[in-house]
Parts: C-alpha cells; sequence; structure tokens
C-alpha cells in the first residue's frame, strides 16, 4: 500500500548506496560499442542527429570557439538517454528527480554567470534593462530581470522532472486500475498506455532537447 501518491518514484533498494542510480549509467555503457563496431542504420542515424544539433548549437552559440557546442551535444544525449531508460519496466528513471535536474542545470548556469560577469560585465547589465524601456520603468525591470535570471536553474530542472513524472504518475495510476477492470475495458486500457508511452517517447526527446537549447541560449547571453 503506496503512503502517497509520489512514493512509487522513490528508491527502494538502500544498502549503502541506492542501485536504482546505477541506471543513470546505462545509458553511457551504450555509446562506446560505436567506436569499434561496423556502423549500422543506427549508428549513421545517431551520427546525423548529433550533425543537426552541432550545426543549430553553433547558429546559437554565435561564437567561433572550436569545440563549444560538444557540452550541450552530451548534454541532450545524456538527458534523452535516461528518458528512454526510464519507459522500461523496473528501470528507475532519474531524470524525474529533482537532484539529478538540478545538478545538471544550477553548474551550468553558475559557470555561465561567473564568465559572463568577468569578461563581459557591460553587456550583463545592458541585459538587466531592455531596449526601448522608459526610464521610470528601468528599476522595476532590472529587478523583474534579475529575479527571471536567478530562477532559470530551478525552472530547467523543475521542466524536466515534472514532465518525466507527469507521464510516468499518469502509467502507473491506469496500470494499477488493471486487475480490477473487465475484459473490453483491459483491451481499451492496452490501448490507451500505448499511446501514453507513444507519447511519453516524443516527451523524452521533446525535453532533452528544450534543456539543451535553453541552455544554449543562456550561454549565448553571456557572450
Amino acid at each position: 500500500m503506496m503512503s502517497n501518491l509520489f512514493s512509487s518514484f522513490d528508491p527502494s533498494t538502500s544498502l549503502y548506496l541506492s542501485t536504482n542510480w546505477m541506471s543513470t549509467l546505462l545509458g553511457i555503457m551504450i555509446v562506446p560499442s560505436a567506436f569499434w563496431l561496423v556502423p549500422s542504420r543506427l549508428n549513421i542515424m545517431w551520427t546525423l542527429v548529433i550533425n543537426t544539433l552541432h550545426k543549430e548549437f553553433k547558429i546559437l552559440i554565435g561564437t567561433p570557439t572550436k569545440g563549444a557546442t560538444l557540452i550541450f551535444v552530451s548534454l541532450f544525449s545524456f538527458i534523452l538517454f535516461n528518458n528512454f531508460l526510464g519507459l522500461f519496466p523496473y528501470i528507475f528513471t532519474s531524470t524525474s528527480h529533482m537532484v539529478l535536474t538540478l545538478t545538471l542545470a544550477l553548474p551550468l548556469w553558475v559557470s555561465f554567470m561567473i564568465y559572463g560577469w568577468l569578461n563581459h560585465t557591460i553587456h550583463m547589465l545592458a541585459h538587466l534593462v531592455p531596449q526601448g524601456t522608459p526610464p521610470a520603468l528601468m528599476p522595476f525591470m532590472v529587478c523583474i530581470e534579475t529575479i527571471s535570471n536567478i530562477i532559470r536553474p530551478g525552472t530547467l530542472a523543475v521542466r524536466l522532472s515534472a514532465n518525466m513524472i507527469a507521464g510516468h504518475l499518469l502509467m502507473t495510476l491506469l496500470g494499477n486500475t488493471g486487475p480490477f477492470l473487465s475484459l473490453v475495458m483491459l483491451n481499451i486500457l492496452i490501448i490507451v498506455q500505448i499511446l501514453l508511452l507513444i507519447l511519453e517517447s516524443a516527451v523524452a526527446i521533446i525535453q532533452s532537447y528544450v534543456f539543451a537549447v535553453l541552455s544554449t541560449l543562456y550561454s549565448s547571453e553571456t557572450s
């Protein structure tokens, strides 16, 4: 019996270290095979995705620094692997917890802020007042822009974890009603679950892309 609605997402194993978090490394174990196996259709497709993301992130960043897009492509890949692994039964969804999402968002935001304020101080100050703001509203705009800048890592983390929890929670609630349904309703439930699984697959891709793109946009504002 669950003590509350969200207890199904709590880590269930805890000896000295919760082994649920080991699922975070499963996606990394898949990567090295692409370096020594003959490229398959999956490898070619993934390479095409990476090259497309690299070109798009390069445009968003707007700086000629070599390798600047690698961190964001790696971030996209890491989140995408973990989102998809969470769709498999009995695999811990690490991206549905703020512990992981905030760990990804906060260091990136802090590093962008430190770099921007140390190297482009005037540019960072100019960002606090949008162009065309009346002089009377400038103090209020500075406060609003400062608050919106501070909550950026929190919104990144909450957006990813909330979207992953929402779909998984709905699938869990519908799945728990299965033993109490008739045969006709059970068939309808299976169809609904399959549709939800397709939707969650799309959400897994979209949320990893949104996280990486927003991080890229935040970094472009500091240069």
